[in-house]
């Protein structure tokens, strides 16, 4: 349901957007640019909010925020709405949902996180690529103020019930524990998650190559998706094979999510880092010759692959470096430099055509970035297992609406 707000599901709003406002390309990035940064500036509090309030109501704020700003954005008139719409769901669908669905997963797994971490980032991946799909048809019968109004419907159907009735905040405070271990031999309450605060965290350098490889990835894979259908027109496919481009990215995404989730248990999360920028790399160098035919399969499985690796290593790698007690709060500073990140690409690679009138100059150029942070992965420490502060002394107690609630 983070679809309506990442980049596959408002690229198809871009054309319509244009010819409507009578605005240009290069307006309409820059609107983009805006709103993800300060959607960006949000997430921060955000994880701080799931640490202190939980995955429930957090949730369900969040998607009732999302759904009121897609129907907001329909009635949009102005570049300035278009600015703001653009603000809600850069932070509340492309951020704040989806770290707060792949958070759960850190608080409920530990020996075989990067597995279920693999398959939610995967289940998560095929929703999304999916979304332009079921979107086309909509804005050419109906046009992009009527799909615009369905999305915004659509999420509070779905996000609002998940988080009201299916979600719980931690097995802590149903006196369970992660992975649904059984409870301590001496009957006693579990015991409270331990982990390192964000200020101790960012002291580490290891959060900063996690950091830097999603902000990375971010910026050019949301650069390339803003722009694939006048990307991929300009190397000779017809619109509809451009939109069609999003199947293999979603195919190849689905298998390397799960991949990556396979690997991450067993080896060093710094080589599946290493994997995912050379395919970053390799997909820009390719985009500069795609053309019809397999050679365009090729560039979005490359794409598909870079994408979803790097999402799946950060979500299961920072609680494994740092613990999950603050986790949500870890992983909104993550969150807030990828988006932050986001908002820059399309822009960048807007200005580059509007002056040379190709792509092919900024993507070689951008193709050296992945490749210095494969280098610096591959270079890179494992943080050495240095003990989590100690919880404080006590159980953790059951919150209100949980604590009538039978262990499973």
């Amino acid at each position: 349901m983070t679809g309506p707000g990442q980049t596959v599901g408002i690229s198809l709003f871009i054309d319509p957007l244009i010819d409507e406002l009578g605005v240009s390309r290069s307006a309409v990035s820059t609107a983009y640019l805006i709103g993800t940064l300060a959607g960006a500036l949000a997430l921060p509090w955000i994880g701080r909010a799931l640490d202190r309030f939980g995955v429930r109501r957090t949730m369900a704020v969040i998607g009732l925020v999302f759904g009121a700003v897609l129907v907001g954005l329909s009635a949009v008139s102005s570049l300035v709405g278009l600015t703001a719409g653009f603000v809600g769901v850069r932070m509340a669908g492309q951020g704040a949902l989806g770290l707060t669905a792949t958070t759960v997963v850190a608080l409920w797994f530990d020996r075989r996180r990067g597995m279920a971490t693999g398959l939610v980032s995967a289940v998560g991946a095929v929703g999304i690529s999916m979304t332009p799909l079921l979107l086309e048809g909509l804005i050419a019968q109906h046009g992009w103020r009527t799909a615009g109004l369905v999305e915004g419907v659509a999420v509070w159907v779905v996000v609002l019930p998940l988080a009201l009735f299916a979600m719980r905040d931690r097995p802590e405070r149903l006196g369970q524990r992660p992975d649904g271990a059984a409870p301590p031999s001496d009957g006693g309450p579990p015991p409270r998650p331990g982990g390192l605060t964000r200020s101790q965290v960012v002291r580490h350098p290891a959060f900063w190559l996690i950091a830097g490889a999603v902000a990375v990835s971010g910026l050019l894979t949301t650069a390339v998706a803003f722009h694939q259908i006048s990307l991929l027109t300009d190397r000779g496919l017809t619109a509809t094979e451009a939109a069609a481009n999003f199947v293999p990215q979603t195919v190849a995404g689905l298998l390397a999510t799960l991949g990556t989730g396979y690997l991450l248990d067993r080896f060093p999360p710094r080589w599946v880092t290493v994997g995912s920028m050379l395919s970053l790399a390799a997909a820009l160098c390719w985009g500069t010759q795609v053309s019809p035919g397999w050679a365009a399969v090729a560039f979005g499985a490359l794409l598909g692959v870079a994408a979803n690796m790097i999402r799946t290593v950060e979500a299961a790698t920072l609680p494994r470096y740092f613990g999950t007690r603050h986790i949500g709060s870890i992983r909104g500073l993550v969150a807030s430099i990828s988006v932050g990140g986001t908002a820059c690409g399309p822009l960048l690679f807007a200005a580059v055509f509007d002056q040379v009138g190709s792509y092919a100059p900024v993507l070689l150029a951008s193709a050296v970035v992945p490749v210095g942070i494969a280098v610096w992965a591959a270079v890179a420490r494992e943080p050495d297992p240095a003990p989590l502060d100690p919880p404080p002394e006590g159980p953790l107690t059951a919150s209100r609406d949980d604590a009538n609630l039978p262990s499973r």
